[in-house]
């Protein structure tokens, strides 16, 4: 994607921001490009936050981890080296933005808005959480199912470099270890390839790279400790996932079926119904054997499972087998394969949309064995 930096400034949020979140009338426009200049405004470099008698040591110490990962995102994995996580805003507000999601009450295929450079993309973001809250009630009175979820931290892809790029905030800072590194490693893949109006490939890009990231981190570079809690945090989530795939599957299934009479309308109601109450009961099962407090947050998420929310995780997972292939072939070639990774994935992305997910998931077909990861989710 073509970087612009002489334009003026609110011009290119809107370009990039209303691109990244969805973009629909000159209200949202503003609200988006208002969002983001309040949230650099409040951006100060991480040296002079830690230099502040009044920062609380807590926190230069986490300051002080996010610099040693954001250098080796760059020296070992060969994410870009830039000005991205180099400040530290305090957002006074528990998400960065709030997202909101949509989807047919009979289809996992997700509501899209489109912006002339960023493409189709399948959310919308707003910096409070009263305008998605409003967003979200006039979807639901055109009959979509519609869930809105926090989100921690976003990519303005690069673009905002020249402007300080994306701050650490406060909305992930107290993250543990692990955690920390794969979300600055994931946000720090949008800014090597972004192909517009292709979310699934973006999100499943960007998480198979905070996965391989993440575990090499933590393989080499953090302490038993972190690595304990990263794998606690990490158990859970691979469990709930591998749930929420085949409940996914399971819908998909229901959704194919012929509903062009009203019996089989009701029967693909009544079919879905069961397929939600089942996931549900396994949820309940599964949580029983889970310790510690990551739990909590899965539960708001199964209470208000849907549609949406279910097509929102394939976006982050459904592709994320082949880019894990791709980087297995690569390092059986050589003991540095990011390079080589990055190099595969923007021959992907040259390509037509059918023929690179055609392409990744022949990949992961051949993929030898699961390889450690982590993922997105809308209760992190």
């Amino acid at each position: 994607m073509t970087r612009r930096a002489r334009l003026p400034l609110v011009l290119l949020l809107g370009a990039v921001l209303a691109g990244c979140s969805g973009y629909s009338g000159l209200g949202y426009y503003w609200q988006a490009a208002a969002g983001h200049v309040r949230l650099m405004r409040d951006a100060r470099p991480v040296a002079e936050v830690m230099a502040d008698p009044a920062t609380p040591a807590p926190l230069k110490q986490k300051l002080e981890l996010t610099q040693r990962i954001r250098r080796y995102a760059s020296d070992e994995l060969g994410l870009p080296d830039n000005s991205s996580y180099t400040r530290y805003a305090d957002l006074h507000r528990p998400a960065a933005l709030w997202n909101v999601v949509a989807a047919p009450t009979d289809s996992l295929t997700l509501k899209t808005w489109c912006f002339p450079v960023a493409g189709c993309v399948g959310y919308r973001g707003y910096y409070a959480l009263a305008d998605a809250q409003q967003e979200a009630t006039a979807l639901r009175e055109q009959g979509l199912e519609v869930a809105v979820y926090p989100v921690p931290a976003y990519s303005t892809l690069g673009w905002l470099d020249w402007a300080g790029g994306d701050p650490l905030l406060s909305s992930f800072i107290g993250y543990p270890e692990g955690e920390l590194a794969r979300l600055i490693f994931h946000e720090l893949a949008h800014q090597v390839v972004y192909v517009a109006g292709d979310t699934m490939f973006n999100e499943s890009f960007a998480t198979s790279v905070e996965r391989l990231g993440g575990s090499s981190w933590l393989r080499t570079h953090a302490g038993a400790q972190a690595r304990e809690t990263y794998a606690a945090f990490d158990a859970q989530r691979q469990q709930f996932r591998a749930l929420a795939l085949d409940t996914r599957r399971r819908l998909a299934a229901v959704y194919a079926q012929k509903a062009d009479t009203d019996e089989a309308r009701a029967s693909m109601t009544a079919n879905k119904l069961a397929v939600m109450a089942d996931f549900r009961e396994r949820y309940a099962a599964l949580r029983a054997g889970w310790a510690g407090p990551r739990q909590r947050a899965y539960d708001g998420w199964v209470e208000r499972a849907n549609n949406a929310l279910f097509a929102t995780q394939a976006a982050y997972d459904e592709l994320v087998p082949g880019f894990e292939a791709l980087f297995e072939q690569e390092s059986r070639k050589t003991s540095a394969p990011w390079p080589a990774f990055f190099a595969r994935v923007r021959q992907l992305a040259d390509l037509p949309k059918d023929e690179r997910d055609r392409a990744l998931r022949e990949a992961a077909r051949g993929l030898s064995a699961p390889m450690q990861s982590a993922s997105f989710d809308s209760a992190r």
